[in-house]
Protein backbone atom coordinates (compact mmCIF):
# COMPACT_ATOMS: atom_id res chain seq x y z
CA UNK A 1 0.00 0.00 0.00
CA UNK A 2 1.27 3.49 -0.84
CA UNK A 3 -0.07 7.04 -0.68
CA UNK A 4 0.67 9.81 -3.17
CA UNK A 5 -0.11 12.82 -0.98
CA UNK A 6 -0.95 16.45 -1.73
CA UNK A 7 -0.83 16.47 -5.52
CA UNK A 8 -2.81 18.47 -8.03
CA UNK A 9 -4.91 15.61 -9.42
CA UNK A 10 -6.01 15.57 -13.07
CA UNK A 11 -9.28 13.66 -12.72
CA UNK A 12 -11.45 12.64 -15.70
CA UNK A 13 -13.72 15.69 -15.47
CA UNK A 14 -11.79 18.27 -13.42
CA UNK A 15 -8.55 19.14 -11.67
CA UNK A 16 -8.51 18.71 -7.90
CA UNK A 17 -5.94 21.29 -6.67
CA UNK A 18 -4.93 19.30 -3.59
CA UNK A 19 -5.66 15.63 -3.33
CA UNK A 20 -4.18 12.25 -2.44
CA UNK A 21 -4.33 8.80 -4.01
CA UNK A 22 -3.92 5.45 -2.29
CA UNK A 23 -2.45 2.62 -4.36
CA UNK A 24 -2.91 -1.01 -3.42
CA UNK A 25 -2.08 -4.15 -5.42
CA UNK A 26 -1.25 -2.07 -8.47
CA UNK A 27 -4.60 -0.28 -8.59
CA UNK A 28 -6.07 2.98 -7.37
CA UNK A 29 -7.83 2.10 -4.12
CA UNK A 30 -8.87 5.52 -2.78
CA UNK A 31 -8.94 9.21 -3.73
CA UNK A 32 -9.35 11.90 -1.08
CA UNK A 33 -9.18 15.69 -0.94
CA UNK A 34 -6.21 17.25 0.81
CA UNK A 35 -2.91 15.76 2.05
CA UNK A 36 -2.70 12.61 4.16
CA UNK A 37 0.69 13.17 5.78
CA UNK A 38 2.35 9.99 4.55
CA UNK A 39 3.78 8.43 1.41
CA UNK A 40 5.20 10.51 -1.46
CA UNK A 41 4.87 14.26 -0.82
CA UNK A 42 3.56 15.83 -4.03
CA UNK A 43 3.46 19.52 -3.16
CA UNK A 44 4.10 21.52 -6.30
CA UNK A 45 3.55 18.48 -8.52
CA UNK A 46 0.68 17.34 -10.75
CA UNK A 47 -0.55 13.76 -11.03
CA UNK A 48 -1.75 12.66 -14.47
CA UNK A 49 -3.02 9.28 -15.65
CA UNK A 50 -0.35 7.39 -17.61
CA UNK A 51 -0.37 8.40 -21.26
CA UNK A 52 -1.62 5.85 -23.80
CA UNK A 53 0.07 6.15 -27.18
CA UNK A 54 -1.83 4.38 -29.94
CA UNK A 55 0.65 5.28 -32.71
CA UNK A 56 4.40 5.62 -32.27
CA UNK A 57 6.83 5.06 -35.14
CA UNK A 58 9.92 4.92 -32.91
CA UNK A 59 10.59 1.15 -32.84
CA UNK A 60 11.50 1.09 -36.54
CA UNK A 61 13.93 3.93 -35.99
CA UNK A 62 15.48 2.20 -32.98
CA UNK A 63 15.89 -1.02 -34.98
CA UNK A 64 17.50 0.80 -37.90
CA UNK A 65 18.97 4.09 -36.61
CA UNK A 66 20.93 4.53 -39.83
CA UNK A 67 20.19 3.13 -43.28
CA UNK A 68 21.13 -0.59 -43.41
CA UNK A 69 22.39 -0.50 -39.78
CA UNK A 70 20.39 -3.15 -37.92
CA UNK A 71 20.17 -3.24 -34.11
CA UNK A 72 18.94 -6.29 -32.14
CA UNK A 73 15.43 -6.14 -30.75
CA UNK A 74 16.70 -6.34 -27.15
CA UNK A 75 18.72 -3.15 -27.61
CA UNK A 76 16.03 -1.34 -29.61
CA UNK A 77 13.15 -2.14 -27.26
CA UNK A 78 15.10 -1.27 -24.12
CA UNK A 79 16.01 2.13 -25.59
CA UNK A 80 12.41 2.75 -26.61
CA UNK A 81 11.09 1.49 -23.26
CA UNK A 82 13.28 4.01 -21.42
CA UNK A 83 12.33 6.84 -23.77
CA UNK A 84 8.60 6.21 -23.43
CA UNK A 85 8.63 5.93 -19.64
CA UNK A 86 10.57 9.19 -19.40
CA UNK A 87 7.82 10.84 -21.45
CA UNK A 88 5.04 9.52 -19.19
CA UNK A 89 3.80 6.83 -21.59
CA UNK A 90 2.67 3.68 -19.76
CA UNK A 91 0.89 1.93 -22.66
CA UNK A 92 2.39 2.15 -26.14
CA UNK A 93 1.33 0.72 -29.49
CA UNK A 94 4.53 0.23 -31.50
CA UNK A 95 3.78 0.96 -35.14
CA UNK A 96 5.41 -1.41 -37.59
CA UNK A 97 4.66 -1.19 -41.29
CA UNK A 98 3.94 -3.53 -44.14
CA UNK A 99 4.80 -1.13 -46.92
CA UNK A 100 6.36 -0.98 -50.35
CA UNK A 101 8.43 1.61 -52.17
CA UNK A 102 11.97 2.68 -52.87
CA UNK A 103 12.24 4.78 -49.70
CA UNK A 104 11.41 2.01 -47.30
CA UNK A 105 13.61 -0.73 -48.76
CA UNK A 106 13.69 -3.88 -46.66
CA UNK A 107 12.75 -2.21 -43.39
CA UNK A 108 9.07 -2.48 -44.23
CA UNK A 109 9.05 -5.66 -46.34
CA UNK A 110 6.57 -8.28 -45.18
CA UNK A 111 9.34 -10.74 -44.21
CA UNK A 112 11.18 -8.16 -42.14
CA UNK A 113 8.03 -6.74 -40.53
CA UNK A 114 6.72 -10.21 -39.66
CA UNK A 115 9.99 -11.03 -37.91
CA UNK A 116 9.95 -7.71 -36.05
CA UNK A 117 6.38 -8.29 -34.83
CA UNK A 118 7.18 -11.79 -33.57
CA UNK A 119 10.37 -10.61 -31.84
CA UNK A 120 8.61 -7.61 -30.33
CA UNK A 121 5.76 -9.81 -29.13
CA UNK A 122 8.22 -11.92 -27.15
CA UNK A 123 10.53 -9.13 -25.95
CA UNK A 124 7.73 -6.96 -24.56
CA UNK A 125 7.02 -9.52 -21.83
CA UNK A 126 9.94 -8.16 -19.78
CA UNK A 127 9.51 -4.47 -20.60
CA UNK A 128 8.48 -1.77 -18.12
CA UNK A 129 5.94 -0.06 -20.39
CA UNK A 130 2.95 -2.09 -21.61
CA UNK A 131 3.97 -2.47 -25.26
CA UNK A 132 1.38 -3.49 -27.84
CA UNK A 133 1.63 -3.93 -31.59
CA UNK A 134 0.09 -1.66 -34.20
CA UNK A 135 0.42 -3.18 -37.67
CA UNK A 136 0.24 -0.54 -40.39
CA UNK A 137 -0.92 -2.17 -43.61
CA UNK A 138 -0.15 -0.44 -46.89
CA UNK A 139 -3.13 -1.26 -49.10
CA UNK A 140 -0.90 -1.33 -52.20
CA UNK A 141 1.22 -4.16 -50.74
CA UNK A 142 -0.79 -7.15 -51.99
CA UNK A 143 1.61 -9.85 -50.77
CA UNK A 144 1.35 -8.73 -47.16
CA UNK A 145 -2.37 -9.54 -46.81
CA UNK A 146 -1.76 -13.23 -46.13
CA UNK A 147 1.18 -12.56 -43.81
CA UNK A 148 -0.83 -10.08 -41.73
CA UNK A 149 -3.68 -12.60 -41.56
CA UNK A 150 -1.34 -15.21 -40.06
CA UNK A 151 -0.10 -12.72 -37.45
CA UNK A 152 -3.67 -11.91 -36.50
CA UNK A 153 -4.40 -15.64 -36.22
CA UNK A 154 -1.42 -15.96 -33.85
CA UNK A 155 -2.78 -13.13 -31.66
CA UNK A 156 0.34 -10.99 -32.12
CA UNK A 157 -1.36 -7.82 -33.37
CA UNK A 158 -3.41 -5.43 -31.20
CA UNK A 159 -4.34 -2.72 -33.72
CA UNK A 160 -4.34 -2.50 -37.52
CA UNK A 161 -4.41 0.63 -39.66
CA UNK A 162 -4.99 0.89 -43.40
CA UNK A 163 -2.68 3.33 -45.15
CA UNK A 164 -1.74 4.39 -48.66
CA UNK A 165 1.43 6.46 -48.95
CA UNK A 166 1.29 6.82 -52.70
CA UNK A 167 2.34 10.42 -53.47
CA UNK A 168 -0.43 12.66 -54.76
CA UNK A 169 -3.09 11.76 -52.18
CA UNK A 170 -3.48 11.25 -48.44
CA UNK A 171 -0.59 12.60 -46.40
CA UNK A 172 1.33 13.46 -49.56
CA UNK A 173 -1.48 15.04 -51.54
CA UNK A 174 0.57 18.23 -52.04
CA UNK A 175 3.28 16.89 -54.34
CA UNK A 176 5.39 20.04 -54.31
CA UNK A 177 5.67 20.09 -50.51
CA UNK A 178 6.37 16.35 -50.57
CA UNK A 179 9.17 16.78 -53.10
CA UNK A 180 10.76 19.61 -51.07
CA UNK A 181 10.59 17.52 -47.88
CA UNK A 182 12.03 14.51 -49.70
CA UNK A 183 14.96 16.58 -51.04
CA UNK A 184 15.70 18.02 -47.59
CA UNK A 185 15.46 14.62 -45.87
CA UNK A 186 17.82 12.87 -48.30
CA UNK A 187 20.11 15.83 -48.98
CA UNK A 188 19.46 15.71 -52.73
CA UNK A 189 18.28 18.16 -55.35
CA UNK A 190 14.59 18.74 -56.01
CA UNK A 191 15.08 17.30 -59.49
CA UNK A 192 16.36 14.06 -57.98
CA UNK A 193 13.57 14.07 -55.41
CA UNK A 194 10.98 14.57 -58.13
CA UNK A 195 12.28 11.47 -59.91
CA UNK A 196 12.11 9.49 -56.67
CA UNK A 197 8.50 10.53 -56.20
CA UNK A 198 7.63 9.61 -59.81
CA UNK A 199 9.21 6.19 -59.30
CA UNK A 200 7.22 5.67 -56.11
CA UNK A 201 3.95 6.51 -57.86
CA UNK A 202 4.73 4.02 -60.65
CA UNK A 203 5.69 1.24 -58.21
CA UNK A 204 2.66 1.68 -55.97
CA UNK A 205 -0.10 2.17 -58.56
CA UNK A 206 -2.88 -0.43 -58.30
CA UNK A 207 -6.39 -0.79 -59.80
CA UNK A 208 -9.04 0.46 -57.39
CA UNK A 209 -10.73 -2.94 -57.22
CA UNK A 210 -7.46 -4.52 -56.02
CA UNK A 211 -7.04 -1.89 -53.30
CA UNK A 212 -10.65 -2.33 -52.17
CA UNK A 213 -10.25 -6.10 -52.02
CA UNK A 214 -7.11 -5.75 -49.89
CA UNK A 215 -8.90 -3.41 -47.48
CA UNK A 216 -11.95 -5.67 -47.24
CA UNK A 217 -9.79 -8.74 -46.57
CA UNK A 218 -7.88 -7.06 -43.75
CA UNK A 219 -10.95 -5.44 -42.18
CA UNK A 220 -12.81 -8.77 -42.15
CA UNK A 221 -9.84 -10.46 -40.49
CA UNK A 222 -9.79 -7.73 -37.82
CA UNK A 223 -13.49 -8.25 -37.14
CA UNK A 224 -12.94 -12.01 -36.85
CA UNK A 225 -10.31 -11.47 -34.14
CA UNK A 226 -11.81 -8.45 -32.37
CA UNK A 227 -8.84 -6.24 -33.27
CA UNK A 228 -9.59 -2.51 -33.68
CA UNK A 229 -9.18 -1.06 -37.18
CA UNK A 230 -7.97 2.45 -37.98
CA UNK A 231 -7.86 4.46 -41.16
CA UNK A 232 -4.83 6.60 -41.99
CA UNK A 233 -4.43 10.01 -43.67
CA UNK A 234 -8.02 10.36 -44.89
CA UNK A 235 -8.12 13.38 -47.22
CA UNK A 236 -11.62 13.32 -48.72
CA UNK A 237 -15.19 12.80 -47.57
CA UNK A 238 -15.41 9.72 -49.79
CA UNK A 239 -12.34 8.11 -48.22
CA UNK A 240 -13.55 8.85 -44.70
CA UNK A 241 -16.93 7.30 -45.50
CA UNK A 242 -15.28 4.25 -47.03
CA UNK A 243 -13.17 3.67 -43.93
CA UNK A 244 -16.24 3.97 -41.72
CA UNK A 245 -18.04 1.45 -43.95
CA UNK A 246 -15.11 -0.95 -43.54
CA UNK A 247 -15.49 -0.82 -39.77
CA UNK A 248 -12.71 1.54 -38.69
CA UNK A 249 -13.09 2.92 -35.18
CA UNK A 250 -10.22 5.43 -35.35
CA UNK A 251 -9.36 7.95 -38.07
CA UNK A 252 -5.61 8.50 -37.80
CA UNK A 253 -4.20 11.85 -38.92
CA UNK A 254 -7.02 13.13 -41.15
CA UNK A 255 -5.36 15.61 -43.49
CA UNK A 256 -8.38 17.83 -44.18
CA UNK A 257 -11.10 19.33 -42.02
CA UNK A 258 -13.74 17.77 -44.29
CA UNK A 259 -12.40 14.26 -43.74
CA UNK A 260 -12.25 14.82 -39.98
CA UNK A 261 -15.84 16.07 -39.95
CA UNK A 262 -17.10 12.98 -41.78
CA UNK A 263 -15.14 10.67 -39.49
CA UNK A 264 -16.68 12.23 -36.38
CA UNK A 265 -20.15 12.19 -37.95
CA UNK A 266 -19.72 8.47 -38.63
CA UNK A 267 -18.73 7.79 -35.03
CA UNK A 268 -14.96 7.39 -35.42
CA UNK A 269 -12.49 8.86 -32.96
CA UNK A 270 -9.94 11.06 -34.68
CA UNK A 271 -6.25 10.83 -33.76
CA UNK A 272 -3.61 13.42 -34.58
CA UNK A 273 0.06 13.80 -33.76
CA UNK A 274 1.23 15.38 -30.52
CA UNK A 275 4.12 17.06 -32.39
CA UNK A 276 1.54 18.71 -34.66
CA UNK A 277 -0.43 19.96 -31.65
CA UNK A 278 2.69 21.10 -29.80
CA UNK A 279 4.08 23.01 -32.80
CA UNK A 280 0.69 24.30 -33.96
CA UNK A 281 1.08 22.98 -37.49
CA UNK A 282 1.62 19.88 -39.61
CA UNK A 283 5.14 19.55 -40.99
CA UNK A 284 3.65 18.45 -44.34
CA UNK A 285 1.15 21.29 -44.62
CA UNK A 286 -1.92 19.24 -43.68
CA UNK A 287 -4.61 19.84 -41.07
CA UNK A 288 -3.42 21.44 -37.84
CA UNK A 289 -4.25 19.46 -34.70
CA UNK A 290 -5.06 22.73 -32.94
CA UNK A 291 -7.56 23.66 -35.65
CA UNK A 292 -9.18 20.24 -35.37
CA UNK A 293 -9.32 20.59 -31.58
CA UNK A 294 -10.84 24.08 -31.77
CA UNK A 295 -13.51 22.67 -34.11
CA UNK A 296 -14.34 19.87 -31.65
CA UNK A 297 -12.96 17.22 -34.01
CA UNK A 298 -9.94 15.92 -32.10
CA UNK A 299 -10.34 12.78 -29.97
CA UNK A 300 -6.84 11.37 -29.47
CA UNK A 301 -3.25 12.61 -29.29
CA UNK A 302 -0.60 10.16 -30.52
CA UNK A 303 3.17 10.37 -30.15
CA UNK A 304 3.60 9.81 -33.90
CA UNK A 305 7.38 10.21 -34.04
CA UNK A 306 8.20 11.87 -30.67
CA UNK A 307 6.66 10.75 -27.33
CA UNK A 308 8.08 13.72 -25.41
CA UNK A 309 5.63 15.93 -27.36
CA UNK A 310 2.56 14.45 -25.59
CA UNK A 311 2.78 16.47 -22.36
CA UNK A 312 3.49 19.85 -24.01
CA UNK A 313 0.75 19.12 -26.55
CA UNK A 314 -1.73 18.61 -23.69
CA UNK A 315 -0.62 21.92 -22.21
CA UNK A 316 -0.94 23.65 -25.58
CA UNK A 317 -4.53 22.45 -26.04
CA UNK A 318 -5.70 22.91 -22.44
CA UNK A 319 -6.28 26.66 -22.79
CA UNK A 320 -8.92 26.20 -25.51
CA UNK A 321 -10.45 22.96 -24.26
CA UNK A 322 -14.00 23.29 -22.87
CA UNK A 323 -12.86 21.20 -19.87
CA UNK A 324 -9.42 22.78 -19.56
CA UNK A 325 -6.52 20.58 -18.52
CA UNK A 326 -8.82 17.66 -17.70
CA UNK A 327 -10.28 17.71 -21.20
CA UNK A 328 -6.93 18.01 -22.94
CA UNK A 329 -5.53 15.17 -20.81
CA UNK A 330 -8.36 12.86 -21.89
CA UNK A 331 -6.95 13.05 -25.44
CA UNK A 332 -3.92 11.01 -24.35
CA UNK A 333 -5.54 8.89 -21.64
CA UNK A 334 -9.24 8.05 -21.38
CA UNK A 335 -10.09 8.57 -25.06
CA UNK A 336 -7.48 6.21 -26.52
CA UNK A 337 -8.31 3.71 -23.77
CA UNK A 338 -11.95 3.80 -24.89
CA UNK A 339 -11.11 3.50 -28.59
CA UNK A 340 -8.77 0.56 -28.00
CA UNK A 341 -10.95 -1.33 -25.53
CA UNK A 342 -8.65 -0.81 -22.52
CA UNK A 343 -11.27 -0.55 -19.79
CA UNK A 344 -8.79 -1.00 -16.91
CA UNK A 345 -6.77 2.23 -17.41
CA UNK A 346 -6.78 5.77 -18.74
CA UNK A 347 -7.99 7.80 -15.75
CA UNK A 348 -7.43 8.50 -12.08
CA UNK A 349 -10.44 6.63 -10.71
CA UNK A 350 -10.91 4.03 -8.00
CA UNK A 351 -10.43 0.54 -9.41
CA UNK A 352 -8.32 1.58 -12.39
CA UNK A 353 -4.73 0.45 -12.77
CA UNK A 354 -2.26 2.76 -11.07
CA UNK A 355 -0.56 3.83 -14.30
CA UNK A 356 0.39 7.37 -13.29
CA UNK A 357 2.66 10.26 -14.24
CA UNK A 358 4.01 12.80 -11.77
CA UNK A 359 4.93 16.12 -13.39
CA UNK A 360 6.90 18.83 -11.58
CA UNK A 361 6.40 22.59 -11.68
CA UNK A 362 8.64 22.90 -14.74
CA UNK A 363 6.54 20.39 -16.72
CA UNK A 364 9.13 17.63 -16.46
CA UNK A 365 8.16 14.02 -15.84
CA UNK A 366 9.49 13.42 -12.33
CA UNK A 367 8.11 9.91 -11.83
CA UNK A 368 6.27 7.42 -13.99
CA UNK A 369 4.45 4.48 -12.42
CA UNK A 370 2.97 1.42 -14.05
CA UNK A 371 0.60 -0.56 -11.87
CA UNK A 372 1.91 1.44 -8.93
CA UNK A 373 5.57 0.55 -9.47
CA UNK A 374 8.36 2.85 -10.56
CA UNK A 375 9.42 2.72 -14.22
CA UNK A 376 11.07 6.16 -14.45
CA UNK A 377 12.47 8.79 -12.08
CA UNK A 378 14.35 12.00 -12.85
CA UNK A 379 15.71 12.03 -9.28
CA UNK A 380 13.78 15.00 -7.91
CA UNK A 381 11.31 13.19 -5.60
CA UNK A 382 11.95 10.97 -2.58
CA UNK A 383 11.36 7.34 -3.56
CA UNK A 384 11.43 5.50 -0.23
CA UNK A 385 7.70 4.70 -0.45
CA UNK A 386 7.67 3.66 -4.12
CA UNK A 387 8.06 0.01 -5.21
CA UNK A 388 11.02 -0.31 -7.56
CA UNK A 389 9.85 -3.02 -9.95
CA UNK A 390 6.73 -3.67 -11.99
CA UNK A 391 4.68 -6.38 -10.24
CA UNK A 392 4.01 -9.57 -12.18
Amino acid sequence: MMWLSDFSLVLPDRVLPRGSVRIEDGRIAEIVEGPVGQGVDGRGHTLFPGFIDMHGDMIEQELEPRARVDFPMSVALNALDTRLAAAGVTTAYASVSFSRGVRDGERRSFDHTSRVIRELSEARKTARVDHRIHARFDITFDNAVEVLSHLLDEGRVDLVSLMDHTPGQGQYRNLEIHIKNKAAHHGISETEARQMVSNAIAIRSRPQEVLLNNMQSVSQKCRDHGVPLASHDDDTRAKANLMADLGAVIAEFPVTMEAAQVAVQRGLMTAMGAPNAMRGQSYSGNLSAREAHDAGLLSILAADYHPAAILPAIRALAGNDPDGLAGATRLATRNPAKALGLADRGEISVGKMADLVIVDGQDRVALCLRRGALIHSNGTLALSAVPQAVPA
